[in-house]
């Protein structure tokens, strides 16, 4: 599995979903538990692929958030997450 998510210094939310859930022990704990790798797209200076790439998903900017399991489709969540959200997505 897989969560990729994309943020920016200025974005607010992107910090507040950071701090209040993504750098959670829990969800380290569950992440490493499973496996999760996580990868950060940073859109702080603008960067023309991840833009293209934000569009594709339907954004036209921070933050996105998706979740990919083997075989699967990847889940875009919410743009403001919570700790029980991301621990389901990883199942």
């Amino acid at each position: 599995p897989v969560f990729v998510y994309f943020t920016a210094d200025w974005c607010v939310t992107c910090k507040v979903n950071e701090k209040a859930v993504i750098e959670r022990q829990a969800v380290a704990d569950a992440f490493a538990k499973r496996k999760v790798a996580v990868l950060v797209g940073d859109w702080t200076n603008g960067d023309a692929t991840i833009s293209r790439f934000l569009e594709r998903h339907g954004r036209s900017g921070v933050p996105l958030y998706l979740y990919y399991r083997p075989g699967e489709e990847a889940r875009t969540l919410p743009q403001i997450l919570t700790v029980d959200q991301l621990l389901a997505a990883a199942g």
